[in-house]
């Protein structure tokens, strides 16, 4: 039953196709009509009636393809015993080769093996002598049916894995660009995390002690002030630098904004943790560094992973460590190995519940993953905060 299902429907169908087909269908009895007798008018009239009944199916062949030869090849053998003139042949091949076209291999071999043996035997009927010479035609004709009906098959196959093909690449490739933009979002997101929260506590602690030198100093209020000032302008210089990687470029690939150079600086990295500590030490919090070991060629990525999570721990510090407190920075060069140490002795331990478990620390581990180190971070005893990570310096291997 499943070949007799259709394979379209009526009204699915284009103006052009049934056109095709009419003028198909026409032209398989026009043919025909030639080799009808011209003795007898009323036999005449007869055979071009059962002509036309048994051509007809093919305006819906594309449709019912099975079907439409099944009734083309039996109505071509009721119409043999009744008048040889009556069996169209054109017709038949027609079924023939949209069966091959749109039906599975192994159907159209049956078909094909059906029109042959038919065919045969009408002419060991009918033929006279040479009937083997009429054989080999019907024959060849019955081969070029099927073979052309297998051609269009395999063209057809072969078209739609193309396009199939191509809307696969097409979908992966915009997975692929949506992914690449979620982690771009992602990277971009974790840098103005730890710039804008790192420069913004700064400035706030710089601005409370301004606030509480005002009345008793008011020369330091202004020094601390300034330091506000300087603070906010290397934070909006921070910002633009880092924004200046999203900047449209023009066809001719250079930026299109004005000191695109400027806004493509390199990122942070080892050697600027000095200004770093400077610019917390400004802030009111003692903070010492150390460095031991010899450091090797450490790759850009894994400085800027070390820059930033230096500067989130010691952010946090600021935040949570409370007056008084102080910290250190350690960064130990070991075989294959770096190892960063950031402790301080505030008030981590007895601080609000999301100190030091805000939205950095999540971005410190990310950093630190993705080069296929570890982050630690929790309260030290009998009070503090410690934040300890390792990163391997043989390769920059991601999980």
């Amino acid at each position: 039953m499943r070949a007799l299902r259709p394979t379209g429907y009526p009204a699915a169908r284009t103006v052009r196709r049934w056109v095709s087909d009419v003028l198909l269908t026409l032209l398989a009895l026009v043919t025909t009509l030639p080799a009808l007798p011209r003795d007898s008018t009323r036999m005449h009239a007869a055979e071009v009636v059962v002509l036309a009944i048994s051509v007809a199916p093919l305006l819906v062949r594309r449709i019912w393809p099975l079907p439409v030869f099944g009734w083309i090849l039996v109505t071509a053998i009721a119409a043999g015993l009744w008048s040889k003139s009556a069996v169209d042949g054109v017709a038949l091949l027609i079924a023939l080769y949209t069966v091959a076209s749109r039906r599975p291999r192994k159907e159209a071999l049956v078909c094909a093996g059906l029109a042959e043996v038919v065919a045969v035997i009408a002419l060991l009927l009918y033929a006279k002598s040479r009937w083997w010479f009429d054989a080999i035609f019907v024959s060849g004709m019955v081969a070029a049916a099927l073979g052309l009906g297998l051609y269009f098959a395999a063209r057809r196959a072969y078209l739609a894995e193309l396009q199939d093909r191509a809307e696969r690449l097409e979908r992966e490739r915009d997975q692929q660009a949506a992914l690449a933009a979620a982690a771009e979002r992602a990277r971009i997101a974790r840098e103005m995390h730890d710039i804008v929260a790192h420069h913004l506590t700064v400035m706030t602690t710089l601005a409370e002690a301004a606030v509480a030198a005002s009345a008793s100093s008011p020369e330091k209020a202004t020094d601390v002030m300034r330091s506000v000032a300087v603070t906010g302008r290397r934070a909006l210089a921070d910002t633009r630098r880092l924004l200046g990687v999203l900047r449209e470029r023009d066809s001719t690939g250079e930026g299109n904004g004005v000191g695109s150079a400027e806004a493509l600086q390199p990122v942070p990295d080892l050697s600027q943790l000095d200004a770093l500590i400077e610019q917390v030490r400004s802030a009111g919090l003692d903070t010492a560094l150390e460095l031991h070991g010899q450091a090797p060629d450490v790759p850009a990525g894994v400085q800027l992973a070390v820059y930033r999570l230096v500067q989130e721990a010691l952010t946090n510090t600021l935040k949570h460590g409370g007056a008084g407190a102080r910290a250190s920075v350690r960064l130990s060069f070991e075989p294959g190995e770096l190892r960063v140490d950031v402790n301080d002795d505030g008030a981590g331990s007895a601080a609000p519940a999301s100190a030091g478990v805000g939205g950095g620390l999540p971005g410190m581990r990310e950093r630190v993953h993705a080069y296929g180190g570890d982050v630690q971070a929790g309260p030290r005893q009998p009070a503090g905060w410690a934040v300890s990570a390792r990163l391997p310096l043989d390769n920059e291997g991601t999980t």
